[in-house]
């Protein structure tokens, strides 16, 4: 133990996962001050790498152990850094520990709109645009002003700009480099003039049920906290790390073609006007899983799209019921279905 790391040694990891699924690590480390990174990295623990960087465990399968040191990044501070290009609001920057939905919440009280429509996502600001979280029409590509991170085999600390993130669907440069960078924090315009987002998912539907006529960005929020935890188990009862797979996203000819045969498949447009995404959750009902369960494994009987572990599952049971959905889905539609959140100690 040093002053600049906290060191736990056989680490138990199934707290720290919302799938609740059973994980050892040889070795955590939790660092509260990024600064202090490069100093914690030179202990003698970590000083051969790092295996896994750890976020609120919400977009990951433990489907073995991590074969090396896990790394959290605890910090909590929240601070307005200036006033936003080309729009009324501020750049307001987050350690990569706060947690993401707290963090939705206080700049909604702030007065500060963009992220409405992710509140309830579960995970850390670090996390956040690792996968380009997104839901309800918005992406947080669109607010992500810059993103700090900490270059290992360097030792230089990077600042990357909105382009340099590479962003895509569920997609980004971090994703494609896990070990090659550690969010420390991350930047944000967001403005205080609302451009809210009604259009998606019954929205609006909802504002309406609420009693609302003219929106606000915090009504937003809590609509769509209301739909999410209708529609979406809560981890602290069931495990889950939300949605598992990624929409697919197709030529157009050939999601044209799909929708021919299935009039009832939900599509939409994708990146540009040669592609389609097409609605994963509706593949896999189509295919009869929703509800279907394995001992502890299972699907979710409100959502096709998420796995859930009923008590005792492991990450293996839980990665192997994933394969037979995506194949079942392959064989019936010719589709691919990939997940979304990252697998430890197996591949896809």
């Amino acid at each position: 133990m040093s002053a600049a790391v906290t060191l736990r040694r056989d680490a138990a990891l199934q707290t720290r996962n919302t799938f609740g699924v059973a994980a050892t690590a040889p070795v955590l480390a939790e660092v509260a001050d990024a600064s202090r990174l490069a100093e914690a990295l030179q202990t003698p623990e970590l000083r051969d790498g790092i295996a896994l960087v750890l976020g609120g465990g919400s977009n990951l399968l433990f489907a073995g152990d991590p074969e090396g040191p896990v790394l959290a990044l605890s910090g909590q501070r929240v601070q307005p850094l200036d006033a936003a290009p080309d729009c009324d609001g501020a750049i307001v920057r987050a350690d990569a520990g706060v947690p993401w939905h707290a963090f939705v919440m206080r700049m909604l009280d702030a007065g500060y709109a963009g992220l409405e429509n992710l509140a309830l996502i579960p995970g850390t600001v670090g996390a956040a645009p690792i996968q380009n979280i997104g839901a309800y029409g918005v992406e947080v590509r669109e607010f992500v002003h810059a993103v700090e991170a900490y270059e290992p085999a360097s030792g230089r600390l990077h600042r990357f700009d909105n382009a340099a993130c590479r962003f895509g669907y569920r997609d980004s440069l971090f994703k494609h480099a896990p070990d090659r960078y550690l969010i420390t924090a991350v930047e944000f315009a967001l403005p205080r003039t609302p451009a809210l987002r009604l259009d998606y998912a019954g929205i609006a539907e909802e504002l309406t049920a609420m009693g609302v006529d003219a929106p606000t960005p915090r009504a937003v929020a809590e609509a769509v906290i209301a739909i999410r935890r209708r529609k979406l188990p809560d981890p602290a009862q069931l495990g889950n790390a939300g949605s598992f797979f990624k929409n697919p996203i197709l030529p157009r000819a050939q999601a044209e073609a799909l929708l021919a045969e299935h009039p009832s498949l939900p599509v939409f447009r994708g990146a540009d006007e040669h592609s389609r995404k097409l609605s994963a959750a509706w593949l896999i009902d189509a295919c009869g899983w929703k509800g279907h369960r394995d001992g502890d494994a299972g699907v979710s009987a409100a959502h096709a799209l998420v796995l859930v572990n009923h008590g005792q599952a492991s990450g293996a049971q839980l990665l192997d019921l994933a394969r037979r959905i995506a194949a079942s889905v392959q064989a019936r539609f010719g589709v691919a279905i990939e997940p979304e959140p990252r697998l430890i100690g197996a591949r896809w």
